[in-house]
């Protein structure tokens, strides 16, 4: 029996170019399999060296949710360690949505929207988070000395979104931006456009993501459906499923493309703790059935995935073909393409 991976934090801060202040700071936390203590500086100050036995470790960057906290996202970090990887993950409070006739603009926990690249006439110009280079590019620093240096392979990543963050992923994956992209996971996200950015009702973005995608989804997103009218489209209509329109029709025909739908999922399963308090997750029922069952197939596809497409794993290309022959049971559908 393996022993079980100590996974450490170390978290640092960068200044996202283009803000202004105060709302111009990243504060970024990167998880990392350790040793154990074996000094008494070690014991007294819980800074640990990294364990190097699978190193380099790429990097898995979590893209978080609106208004949902990075620590929500702790449980899939520490599986995204034990399944090799450094995991990142970042709380940045930032521009929501821009004053307008209706009111003042609105500030909260964002993934990085950039709201001048997101328009009809900007849209493909750039990628539409400011955040991530300046996130990477703090990792990359934190390889250079410390616990993690000389450790780290910062030009092997894989981006998980979740919700905005997962849109935020899939519009900015171009290798042009970001070439260290070797993988895109999202769960509950897609690219259809609002309609308060100025775009047509029911309009699809194309997604200029190259390298492998997997788009995750659950039958009981309440949130997903409840957003329709932003598309113009009606709320809780059956047509209504933009994830699968991503899938179907956004990603460019030559990129590998996975759709993984699991059964009885609400938009914030990827959430946990839930924080009831913000984010949007009141728009949905309560979750039904085995949840922590539910969550763990969710954690088993992406780090399959990522282990397969970002690391080149053979065991988990062989896990990734099961998963599509023979599905496990929370899973309601499965295609890729």
């Amino acid at each position: 029996m393996s022993q079980p991976v100590l996974v450490r934090a170390l978290r640092t801060a960068v200044r996202v170019p283009g803000a202004a202040a105060p709302y111009d700071t990243a504060h970024v936390t990167v998880r990392y399999p350790a040793r154990a203590a074996s000094t008494t500086a070690e014991r007294m100050s819980g800074r640990l060296p990294a364990a190097p036995e699978r190193a380099p470790y790429p990097l898995a960057v979590v893209l978080p949710g609106v208004n949902v906290s990075s620590d929500a996202y702790a449980w899939l970090a520490v599986h995204l360690v034990e399944a090799g990887f450094v995991a990142v993950t970042y709380d940045w409070v930032a521009e929501l949505f821009p004053p307008s006739e209706h009111g003042p603009g609105d500030y909260g926990l964002s993934p990085g929207v950039d709201l001048a690249v997101v328009g009809p006439e900007t849209y493909g110009t750039g990628p539409t988070t400011q955040a991530l280079r300046p996130v990477l590019d703090a990792v990359t620093a934190l390889g250079e000395d410390g616990p993690l240096a000389g450790l780290l392979d910062t030009g092997s990543v894989g981006l998980f979104g979740h919700s905005a963050g997962g849109t935020v992923a899939l519009q900015s994956a171009s290798p042009q931006w970001f070439p260290e992209v070797r993988a895109v996971a999202t769960y509950a996200a897609h690219t259809m456009a609002s309609q308060m950015l100025g775009h047509p009702p029911s309009t699809l973005l194309p997604s200029p993501a190259q390298a492998p995608v997997m788009l995750l989804a659950g039958t009981a997103d309440g949130v997903v459906a409840a957003s329709a009218v932003r598309y113009g489209e009606d709320p809780g209509a059956p047509e209504h499923d933009p994830v699968t329109a991503t899938w179907e029709r956004a990603l460019p025909a030559t990129t590998e493309a996975w759709l993984v739908v699991i059964e009885a999922a609400t938009h914030m399963l990827a959430v946990h703790p839930d924080d009831p308090t913000t984010a949007r997750g009141f728009l949905e029922d309560p979750p039904t059935g085995d949840v922590a069952a539910l969550r763990e197939a969710l954690a088993a596809a992406v780090t399959s995935f990522f282990r397969a497409t970002v690391r080149g794993d053979v065991e988990a290309k062989n896990d990734l073909e099961l998963l599509a022959e023979q599905p496990r049971p929370e899973i309601a559908d499965i295609r890729r393409r």
